[in-house]
């Protein structure tokens, strides 16, 4: 319900249910060592299922936040650029969110599939129960720590990802400025909106090949911290 792809609105309640079932049953009699005795209550089971939700969410919010990365260096480049009010739908988190943006999103989406990112995302689900072992009391400060590191890098890692774009702001706008002083006559804001359009747009085709890169590294590395 919470791993980038499978949360698409695309994805329907009931395709995630089968696959839901379908990993259930395979992962069963690979994980029976590591589950607890069956419980005795009602108390003791419903306090399993209540950890089990809880370390899936976290999973689920740690690649959302990963995934935020992407996004928020969409953000920059749709501010450079000027299409910052230019937004369409995006179908992956089901929001209206600015075009640069979205395209991004849609292109990393498709190279999760693509490249079996999304096993990875699934071996993680998958170690998580000889990393947090069934029955065993949460580590809430860890999951607290882990959870504001991986926010801190997220936050990092997109800034570094829309460097180029806020380096082109820079320049774009100290250049019109140079020319309006240069040529008081030239009406520089007609000027402006296209060359920024057009620019913008070519430093993204430049830049999107390595934003993508870099962003997968960092996307595997964020998941391979649950892997054994």
């Amino acid at each position: 319900m919470l791993m980038p792809g499978f949360s698409a609105s695309y994805v329907t309640a009931r395709i995630r249910l089968i696959l839901a079932l379908a990993l259930s049953l395979i992962l069963v009699p690979l994980l029976t060592p590591e589950l607890p005795p069956e419980p005795e209550n009602f108390s003791t089971m419903l306090q399993y299922i209540l950890c089990e939700i809880t370390i899936g969410l976290f999973l689920g919010i740690i690649m959302q936040v990963l995934f935020f990365a992407l996004n928020f260096a969409g953000a920059i480049a749709s501010q450079a650029i000027g299409f910052a009010n230019a937004q369409m739908f995006d179908p992956a988190f089901q929001t209206q969110t600015m075009l640069i943006e979205t395209f991004l999103s849609i292109i990393a989406v498709t190279f999760i599939f693509v490249t079996d990112i999304h096993h990875l995302m699934i071996g993680a689900i998958v170690d998580s129960y000889h990393l947090f072992k069934p029955g065993e009391p949460l580590f809430w400060d860890d999951f607290a720590r882990h959870m504001t590191e991986t926010v801190s890098r997220s936050f990092t890692i997109g800034f570094k990802l829309g460097a180029p774009f806020i380096a082109f702001t820079i320049v774009f706008y100290a250049g019109l400025g140079l020319v309006s002083r240069l040529m008081p006559q030239l009406n520089i804001f007609f000027l402006s909106l296209p060359l920024q359009i057009y620019l913008g747009l070519g430093v993204l085709f430049l830049t999107a090949p390595v934003i993508i890169l870099v962003f997968f590294r960092y996307y595997d590395e964020g998941l391979y911290f649950f892997a054994r």
